[in-house]
């Protein structure tokens, strides 16, 4: 049984409007001690889905890896025992919690390469509006490395996925979704969203919410453990291509417009 921690309506009605909140103290010593553990088991069995999203002359190296949870005790401790499954209710607003699945984030020292701006849920395979994302650091995070969001901007328009290295548009039809805006060229239009963060701090956003971050100073390590959650209006939405990550054979179980009702998504809330 999940652990609770209540929050306040206000973190609730923030989420709801601004897209993403910081969460102080979410993990306690114990659970923070059992993420990095998984983070390193996880770096040191890398899955198929692993891929350096670093090009070959960057100093540091950024590391991604997806859906390891299931051979990963750790990473299923925490995506079920923690808070964060109650977390996920109030900040959904939903009576059930599904795990969607996990994603490994590792900037090491002298990284330069960026994470462009982009939204998650065009990546993805589901619709519906009650879904949670929590990046999890178990390093400090400066501001300067840290996650940042535009406010406001998961409330309606989907933006065009694209590769983070060479924006080539791999997903969604060219022109089928708009462009994204000139974000970084025009701050006095787009309020941005960052905090730094500490360990067992975290940051809880909508998957339409545009984010993006910079690599990380020379001597920071940014290992970084991100779980994310489906709520009572997920769907399946069945594409036509391979999404990021992918769930092979999942159309074959699930038809398009079905319940997330699978053991891939177990619900760990209602």
């Amino acid at each position: 049984m999940s652990r609770t921690l209540m929050l306040s309506s206000q973190t609730v009605q923030d989420y709801a409007q601004l897209g993403a909140v910081v969460l102080r103290g979410v993990l306690n010593a114990e659970e923070l001690q059992t993420l990095e553990q998984g983070i390193e088991h996880n770096l040191s069995h890398l899955s198929p889905l692993a891929q350096v999203a670093s090009r070959a002359d960057d100093p540091g190296r950024f590391i991604e890896d997806f859906c390891t949870w299931q051979s990963n005790a750790a990473y299923e401790k925490i995506l079920r025992d923690s808070a964060l499954p109650h977390i996920a209710a109030q900040l959904m607003q939903s009576q059930t919690v599904r795990v969607y699945h996990d994603h490994l984030l590792v900037k090491e020292p002298g990284t330069k390469q960026p994470t462009p701006w982009h939204q998650d849920q065009p990546y993805y395979n589901v619709s519906g509006r009650q879904n949670v994302s929590f990046w999890i650091p178990v390093d400090p995070v400066s501001e300067a490395s840290t996650l940042r969001f535009v406010a406001k901007s998961h409330l309606g328009t989907w933006y065009m996925p694209r590769t983070f290295r060479d924006q080539q548009a791999k997903w969604f039809p060219e022109g089928s979704l708009a462009e994204l805006p000139p974000i970084d060229a025009e701050p006095h239009h787009y309020t941005q969203l960052a905090w730094s963060l500490d360990p067992g701090d975290c940051v809880a956003f909508q998957m339409l919410a545009l984010h993006a971050s910079n690599g990380v100073g020379p001597t920071e390590r940014r290992r970084v453990f991100s779980a994310r959650y489906l709520g009572d209006d997920t769907r399946h939405a069945v594409r036509h291509w391979r999404t990021s990550p992918p769930f092979e054979g999942l159309a074959e179980r699930l038809p398009e417009g079905a319940e997330m009702n699978d053991p891939l998504f177990p619900k760990v809330w209602g």
